[in-house]
């Protein structure tokens, strides 16, 4: 009877463990995509006549409120201060800063007709990415290989809501040793592809809801089935067209959290494309024997035909969370 419970017991302790598919749908699509932040991100200061407002206000501080009007919007911001704004011109605001809700007061200066805070603000975020899978059995799907940043704070965005939609490549800056450079696409942002539900360190994930050909399926590979050697990365150039280069791996790395695979473009006809790595390829998928192991996450900027990857396992545990 005691072995009959303690394997009941082993039965009954699958908290930690993933169930994804052993097989998903290959990306390399280019996606556009479209980010609304959780609050309004404060990402600079600007001057007000000879002087910068005077505040406890920081880069990277969350507007959650003016008064007692919650604001998600730059509309809904400006709005709130016009309804908000006291005799003395200052309006209370409240803020997210790391994990903890702070509130201060802003007096604003008025010239000629309009206030003015001294704030620059941002509450969305559009740009191009991959798509590097999509689970056939859920409709999940994940991109990029790492976290959307507000480029002037480098803070990661809380989403709101989001969306990914069709683009197509339309030129390419090309890369160069200390300058990477990027894919520029025309956007389509009436043709959605999925939404956005979460922003991490190791991707973009969401629903796709748009129709692709469950026919394109390919298996996983586990961590040590990845090897140094040769592979190949999938990714638009021109137009919406997916094609396959190759690269040679020279590291595995299984202590990182999202440089996993370290790697040089070998492909002679990428290079001659694009230089190197560009902005644009993130969450490119790297296939290697047959199996999909990995996605493109950074570019290393001093030697931009080199280039880090992260696990596709990684990524699949992210899209369980």
């Amino acid at each position: 009877m005691k072995k009959l419970l303690v394997f009941l017991m082993f039965l009954s302790f699958p908290f930690n463990t993933f169930a994804y598919s052993s097989e998903v749908y290959l990306g390399g699509n280019t996606i556009g995509i479209d980010l609304k932040s959780n609050g309004i991100m404060i990402i600079g200061f600007y001057k007000i006549g000879n002087n910068y407002p005077k505040t406890n206000l920081v880069e990277g501080d969350i507007i959650k409120k003016i008064g007692n009007i919650e604001v998600n919007t730059i509309n809904e911001l400006t709005k709130a201060i016009e309804d908000t704004l006291d005799s003395n011109n200052t309006i209370k605001i409240t803020y997210i800063r790391g994990n903890k809700e702070y509130t201060t007061n802003l007096s604003l200066i008025k010239e000629g007709n309009m206030y003015k805070t001294g704030l620059y603000v941002k509450d969305s975020i559009s740009g191009i990415g991959t798509l590097t899978f999509i689970d056939p059995t859920t409709n999940y799907y994940g991109a990029l290989g790492h976290e959307i940043v507000e480029s002037n704070t480098s803070k990661m965005i809380e989403v709101k809501t989001g969306s990914i939609f069709k683009n197509s490549i339309t030129s390419i800056d090309i890369s160069k040793d200390g300058k990477p450079g990027s894919k520029n696409a025309k956007f389509y942002f009436n043709v959605p592809f999925g939404d956005i539900t979460k922003n991490t360190q190791y991707g973009i994930y969401g629903n796709y809801t748009a129709d692709y050909d469950k026919t394109k399926l390919i298996s996983i590979a586990e961590k040590e089935e990845v090897k140094t050697g040769k592979a190949s990365i999938y990714t638009v150039l021109e137009n919406e067209k997916v094609e396959a280069f190759d690269i040679y791996i020279t590291s595995i790395n299984e202590n990182s959290a999202t440089k996993n695979i370290t790697f040089n473009i070998t492909d002679e006809e990428l290079l001659k494309k694009t230089g190197g790595i560009v902005q644009g390829m993130s969450g490119s998928p790297i296939v290697q024997n047959g199996k999909l192991i990995g996605a493109v996450t950074h570019v290393i900027t001093d030697n931009v035909k080199s280039g880090y990857g992260i696990f596709i396992t990684t990524m699949l545990e992210e899209s369980e969370r």
